[in-house]
């Protein structure tokens, strides 16, 4: 059921935290979200195997919300982090709506970027709200099925947008042709929300508003009767965690193996990469060319494959940091700048919330220090900073210098190397920089010997 003590659970539910942080959340939120439904979905009595599938499902209901992160900052003009947190709280009535695009476009473009912006999104609202809730929902669907979540819990990812009375998005589904996992995620995703924001009054007050309109009234009703005074103390517990994580158990958890491990890493690197189109493919290529540098370093079989993990997963803090900062095309201020250097930061928070990665989060949160001291978060110099770190470290150094980026396009490899070089001793290891120039040696010979049959196929 584990590998090294990690079980299914811990692992998802501690990873929901980057989800959190991409939707403007408070850390947590999709925990919360789990506690409460898992409790709902006791009361109305569903079976083992459900209340499995609907705990994965509220874990990570979130799972697409990167997709459309950049495409809201390009539309709005705005942080995507806090458009998100704010448009939780807006209930769909048509003076709200208005009253938010109004408070949330534009208000640093210049006044005809703004008109503009706002033009568009009045003409054109139903279009763009249905883009955005489509790319989010079906790419959390499809990660979910990647992650081996059965059809339900993809299901259930893939409709949380929808509403009983049929006008919610993305297919308009109504009453019980809405999956019951959804219509439950978006009730707990109400009450987490008005309860951190208002208190347990605010949330019932949203309940009986949107009962029979969002809500399907008898989940209304069943949650209600559960809602006593232990309830809402059990959700401030700050050990909440510890109960949703140890409930796992109780319903037919799956196992979890080295190969499942993997699949895991890769697929939360693809929901790091989704959110920005200059950041496609990163975490895949960099945790390529860091095994490739490993290889060449003669770094276990085991110990690659745990590190190629952490290339993955290098990454995964830039979900707390916007879109308006992460794609900006010209230089960064001194403020944006220190928000982009959270993000190692945030790798390692997520990270070391796992037990069993407690080194990994370590050394892939590490991965912006340089060998002088002058990196970031913690300004780690020399021997401070683990070989495994170097390596990764220089996979994406590498990485971003070969790939487009918003300001520039990508740089030839030998260029590129020609680059590193000259950080050689400051920023890059001097023996990973070899092991990379030997990779892409070997690499480059392989793809030659490999091409004749490329093109008699």
């Amino acid at each position: 059921m584990t590998v090294n003590g990690l079980r299914l659970a811990e692992l998802i539910g501690s990873l929901s935290h980057a989800l959190d942080m991409t939707e403007g959340q408070p850390r947590g939120h999709c925990i919360r979200c789990c506690w409460i439904g898992s409790r709902l979905g006791e009361q109305l009595g569903l079976d083992a195997r459900l209340r499995h599938d609907l705990y994965y499902t509220l874990l990570l209901k979130d799972l697409g919300c990167s997709s459309n992160a950049a495409r809201i900052c390009e539309l709005y003009l705005t942080d995507d982090l806090h458009f998100k947190r704010d448009f939780k709280l807006v209930d769909g009535s048509l003076s709200e709506v208005v009253n938010f695009v109004l408070g949330h476009t534009g208000l640093q473009a210049d006044l005809l970027g703004r008109f503009r912006s706002l033009f568009h999104i009045f003409r054109n609202g139903d279009q763009i709200a249905n883009e955005l809730i489509h790319t989010r929902c079906h790419r959390g669907a499809d990660i979910a099925r990647q992650l081996r979540f059965s059809n339900e819990v993809a299901g259930g990812i893939l409709s949380l947008d929808e509403h009983w009375n049929g006008k919610g998005r993305p297919q308009q589904l109504a009453g019980d042709a809405i999956p019951l996992f959804s219509r439950i995620a978006l009730l707990c995703q109400v009450v987490d929300v008005f309860h951190a924001a208002a208190g347990p009054q605010a949330v019932l007050k949203e309940l009986r508003g949107r009962s029979g309109s969002w809500f399907d009234p008898e989940l209304v009703r069943q949650f209600e009767a559960m809602a006593d005074e232990y309830f809402w103390q059990g959700l401030a517990d700050p050990q909440l965690a510890e109960w949703v994580f140890s409930h796992a158990s109780g319903q037919g958890e799956v196992a979890l193996d080295e190969d499942y491990l993997d699949e895991i890493a890769a697929a939360f690197g693809q929901v790091v990469d989704s959110k920005s189109p200059y950041t496609a493919g990163h975490s895949g290529r960099v945790a390529l060319y860091t095994d490739i540098l490993a290889t060449q370093m003669g770094i276990p079989e085991s110990r690659r494959r745990w590190l190629k993990r952490g290339a993955l997963l290098h990454d995964v803090g830039k979900l707390g940091v916007s879109n308006a900062i992460l794609d900006k095309p010209d230089k960064l201020n001194a403020d944006e700048w220190a928000a982009v250097q959270m993000h190692a930061a945030y790798t390692e928070e997520i990270l070391s919330r796992i037990g069993a990665f407690q080194e990994l989060a370590q050394v892939a949160g590490a991965h912006h220090e340089r060998l002088d001291g002058k990196g970031y978060p913690r300004g780690l110099a020399g021997d401070e900073i683990a070989l495994e770190t170097r390596i990764i470290t220089t996979a994406d150094i590498f990485d971003a210098i070969t790939a487009k980026r918003p300001y520039r396009g990508a740089i030839p490899v030998p260029q590129a190397l020609e680059m590193m070089a000259e950080q050689l001793g400051s920023a890059i290891d001097p023996d990973c920089f070899a092991a990379l120039q030997a990779g892409i040696r070997d690499f480059s010979i392989y793809l030659t010997a490999e091409q004749p049959l490329a093109d008699a196929s």
